[in-house]
Formats: structure tokens, sequence, C-alpha cells
């Protein structure tokens, strides 16, 4: 029969009886106790199974090594001579006592070697950690800098800081907060690696995109955080349109949507997901659907005035969702349209900060004009001169396809000045062009 030590009996009590339960937390104890100590040597110590066996049956000639030792010290709070010791009767059996009747408290503890600054210890390891108010609060200020920067700066300047500042969240995870600290890191972790993806979308990475959008998802529903996993979802459609899978994106943003059809982020999912997606299918009706949709939960909730950044996690405003809806009705050759929001999207497109929106704006402009019964060419390729000169400083992937989305348009007309003058500063700007291009 296995000897009850100490050490068994608290294992006992932690559930840590299975040699992968006992060593997921002994290996935590060693990372943190480590890095507490500034002592690397100490996360490389481990307890094989054969071990671990040894431990639970009693059978110890002599203690373990010091490093050991001190790990399960840490990890149950005694000593190491106490832990290997016999661990003390229990005066009062539960089989013993009749039916329904209570043990009596005993007179005196029930050890007599336990040690009250081991009790206080352990509870103030439980409700300690190594991510305080103060560390959650500028590690969160830091994800609104890279959201607020993100079009002034672009994402080959940011990505960095945004790279930190999600390896930071995982080296944090590693030890131990209390639950609402915890649940507060996973959220700051899951969107840095969010911003990454989208990062990594305007970069033309897909693969990577794809990445660090599953990480997002995986670490908002280990919390429950809805928006944030919405949001990643909604990244996910928006990486697969660029990557020119269109029945992807509209999948995506579509199963996205089934989770929370009326949350804020719902607009994203409909108008930058689902619209345009369906329009590049030709699916005018469920566009229109999704657009309108879109614009009356941008009015419900009364989303901020203007054009927030690209990248935010803030609800779409009706300015960004007109935006977007632009794109969509000009996959559709919805030419009236997009002419008449185009209008009315000047002013606050033309007084935001964000570059990308006024080069967009006016690429989906040029395409509409082209579209037009009468095309105006001249007219078209000056506006898609303006949208390369506004974004060549920061140049991202979603800009780089509709130029040459509009070059390939104006294909009937590359004999004429306009075009060919568009197509030289294009292709100065390092877009890849048709090889069927005239002259």
């Amino acid at each position: 029969m296995p000897r009850n030590t100490l050490l068994r009996q608290l294992l006992e009590e932690r559930h840590l009886t299975t040699y992968k339960a006992f060593e997921v937390q002994f290996s935590r104890t060693a990372r943190r106790l480590a890095t507490e100590a500034g002592d690397p040597r100490l996360a490389s110590v481990v307890v094989s199974s054969r071990q671990f066996d040894r431990w639970m049956s009693g059978e110890l000639k002599q203690l373990p090594r010091p490093d050991t030792c001190r790990l399960l010290e840490e990890l149950l709070g005694r000593a190491a001579r106490d832990l290997f010791s016999s661990a003390p009767a229990d005066p009062s059996p539960a089989s013993s006592l009749p039916a329904n009747t209570l043990p009596a408290a005993p007179a005196f503890p029930v050890t007599d070697n336990e040690d009250p600054a081991a009790i206080v210890a352990r509870a103030r390891q439980l409700t300690c950690g190594n991510a305080d108010e103060a560390t959650l609060a500028f590690l969160s200020s830091q994800l609104d800098m890279v959201t607020e920067r993100y079009e002034q700066d672009g994402p080959h300047i940011l990505w960095g800081e945004a790279k930190s500042l999600h390896g930071l969240g995982h080296t944090l995870l590693v030890g131990q907060q209390p639950p609402a600290a915890r649940k507060e890191l996973f959220r700051i972790t899951a969107r840095a690696g969010g911003l990454l993806g989208y990062m990594a979308v305007n970069t033309g990475a897909f693969p990577l995109a794809e990445a660090y959008c599953a990480e997002a998802l995986e670490l908002s529903r280990a919390i429950g955080d809805l928006d944030t996993e919405l949001w990643a979802g909604g990244t996910q459609s928006f990486a697969a349109y660029y990557a020119g899978r269109y029945a992807e994106a509209d999948v995506r943003a579509a199963a996205a949507l089934d989770r929370a059809p009326d949350h804020p982020q719902a607009i994203r999912l409909l108008v930058n997901g689902r619209a345009r997606a369906l329009s590049k299918l030709g699916d005018r009706n469920q566009a229109e659907r999704a657009i309108g949709r879109a614009m009356d939960l941008s009015d419900r909730y009364d989303a901020v005035p203007g054009l927030t950044s690209c990248i935010s996690f803030l609800p779409y405003g009706r300015a960004r969702t007109l935006a977007n809806a632009l794109t969509a009705r000009v996959a559709l050759q919805d030419t009236g349209h997009v002419l008449r929001d185009a209008e009315y999207l000047d002013g606050l497109v033309e007084q935001s900060d964000s570059a990308w929106s006024r080069s967009l704006v006016r690429l989906d402009v040029a395409t509409a004009v082209l579209q037009q019964e009468a095309p105006d060419v001249e007219h078209a390729m000056s506006l898609g001169r303006q949208a390369i000169t506004l974004a060549s400083p920061l140049p991202i992937s979603s800009v780089r396809q509709r130029s040459r989305d509009l070059y390939e348009r104006a294909a009937p007309w590359w004999s004429r000045p306009a075009v060919r003058e568009y197509g030289e500063q294009l292709r100065a700007w390092g877009c890849q062009l048709p090889p069927a291009e005239a002259g």
C-alpha cells in the first residue's frame, strides 16, 4: 500500500494526481519563479513521470535535488522535508460518522505543523500576479495608440510596435494573474494579434493574416469577448476579399454574423464583409440587403461621426459604412448611386486624416465615371492619378489593387494620353500592369 505523504495529500487536494496535471502546474511554477528570481536555470527543471509515480507511492530514500525542492515548496507552500514525511492521520474519518451528522470542530489544529505564514502566502500567491492595473492600463493605451496612428504611419512603421505588444502579452500570460487581470490580458493579446492580422492584409501577407486572426478568435472566445471575436471574424473576411476569394469572404462574414446579428460589430461584417463580397459575386439583391441592414444598424447605434480609423475596434459610423457601400456598388455598376453617395461623402472624406480613404473613394468614383454611358476618361484618369499621389507615401494592398483594377477598366482607351500617363504613374509606383498594355 502506498505510503501517504503530505506531498500526496496536498496533490490530491489540488487534483494533481495525474502526471500530466502535475507537470503543467510544476512547469508553470518553474517559469514564473525563474523570471521572478532572475534565475533562468529554474525554468529547465523537470520531473519525470517515473519520479512522480515514486513520489505518489511514497518511495523516497532521500530528498530530490535542491532546485526541485525549491519549486515544490513554491507550488505547494510547504517545506520539502515536510512534504516527503508521512501525512498526519485524520482523527475523524467521515466513514465513521452517522448519516446526516457533521463532524465536530476540533479543539486544536488538525496538525501541529501548520504554518500560518504559508497559509497567507498561498492566498497572496493566488490574488497577485505579474500584471498589475498600471501594466494593463499601459498595454491598453498602446493598443489605442496603434489604432489612432495607423492611417498616418501605416503598417510598415507600426508593425514592430504591435509585434512587441503582442509578444509582451504572451510573455505575461505564461505567468500568473488573478481572474479579472488574466481576462483583460487575454483581451489585449487577442487584439494585438488582430491588429497584426489586419496589417498583414494591408501588406499582402495573407497566410500570416489568417494565422493572427485565428489566434485572436481563439483567445477572445476563451474569455467570452464577443466584440473582439466578431472583429477578428470580420478581418478574416477582409483578408479573403483582398486575396480574391470572394465566396470565402462572404462565408466568413456570414458565420460571424450568425453569432450576433444585431451587435455593433455586425455593421462592419455586413458592409465590409458580405456586401462587397456579394457584389463581386454578382448577387445584387443580397448585397443591397446587406447594405441596407448595415445602414440601419449604423443609425441605431449612433456610432461616432466622421471616418474612424479603418483598423479601429469601434463600430463603423455612417461615413465609414457609406464608403464601403460605395465600393460594393461600383462592383454592381450602380453608377448613379455611386456618384450620389460620393458627393455626400466628399466633405467627410476630405476632412479626415485618412489619405487611404481619400485615395480609395477617388478610385471608386473614377471607376464609376468609366462605367457611365458616356465615360469621361480624362476625368477618371485625373482622379486615379490623385489617388496614387495620396497613397504613395504609405502604400497598402487595397489601394494598389484598386489602382490596377481602374487601369484594366480603362483598357478600351489605353491609346489615349491620359490613360498612358496614368499607366506610367502606376508603373513608377511599382504596380504590375496587365501584359496587354497598349503602346
